[in-house]
């Protein structure tokens, strides 16, 4: 069976003037669908350049990424992207922000009642159905994460592509999002690809984590297996052996690429 993604050979140069940087170099990964993977590695690594690849947003040097047999070459609405600042329109309300999605990717398939119907959906499916008249000032920054994350899934996308969308928020905020993405992955069964520089949300969201090497001309050191039964648990997983043995297999990975910048 054909995988669902196909990121094939992908190297990634940028050139500003004669300076030319090499951030990724012969990157290599299939993911299937329904899966969701992680990528992690230090900052300079060239994580957020792999999935703004993926996305459309940069375009590959050379190799280049397969949806569903079709090559990628320009973002579209069957790769949605939730970045870790919300990127929500100020002036649009919590339901606009999300019906402007819906909007765009199903003005030709639905009907305008069924378009709200949509986006009234998957404001619910996040929790925020009860704010849809707020604007984006007037609510968290965790509310704004949720909207986004509404909005990405709205267009109902082929692959959800996750940006440290967790990272400017605190501790418990970013425990109860995590628990809604797996909450959902889990009732939609989508396929997610993840940058993050979490170890604990790495081991606790994926099947598999991606492990970047460093800089310049970064490629994939290591893709570890996590074998854990869903639906999760954070606070059983706390003392799994499982759990804490794939905790430890990355740590020691970053760890040890860490040495390497230091002996630089």
């Amino acid at each position: 069976m054909a995988p669902h993604l196909k990121i094939d050979h992908v190297d990634k140069l940028f050139a500003r003037g004669s300076v030319v940087t090499d951030v990724l170099s012969d990157i290599t990964l299939t993911i299937t669908k329904g899966e969701f993977v992680s990528i992690i590695g230090h900052s300079g690594c060239g994580k957020s350049t792999l999935l703004n690849i993926v996305a459309g947003l940069v375009q590959s040097t050379k190799g280049g990424v397969l949806l569903e047999g079709t090559e990628v070459n320009s973002p579209g609405p069957d790769r949605a992207v939730v970045f870790q600042n919300h990127s929500l329109l100020p002036w649009l309300t919590v339901y606009g922000n999300v019906r402007l999605a819906v909007d765009k990717v199903f003005a030709g398939a639905k009907s305008r009642a069924e378009r709200h119907d949509w986006t009234m959906h998957k404001l619910a499916l996040v929790q925020m159905a009860h704010a849809k008249d707020k604007r984006p000032a007037e609510i968290s920054g965790g509310m704004k994460q949720r909207v986004g994350l509404a909005r990405a899934l709205a267009m109902e996308p082929k692959v959800l592509l996750l940006d440290e969308p967790f990272g400017a928020l605190d501790a418990l905020t970013r425990a109860h999002l995590q628990d809604s993405v797996m909450a959902l992955h889990q009732k939609l069964g989508n396929t997610v690809l993840m940058i993050t520089h979490d170890v604990d949300e790495a081991v606790l969201l994926s099947d598999r984590i991606v492990m970047m090497t460093n800089g310049p001309a970064a490629r994939i050191g290591e893709v570890l297996e996590v074998p854990l039964a869903r639906p999760r648990n954070r606070l059983e997983l706390a003392t799994n052996p499982t759990y804490l043995g794939c905790r430890k297999r990355v740590l020691e990975f970053l760890y040890e690429r860490h040495r390497f910048v230091e002996a630089a």
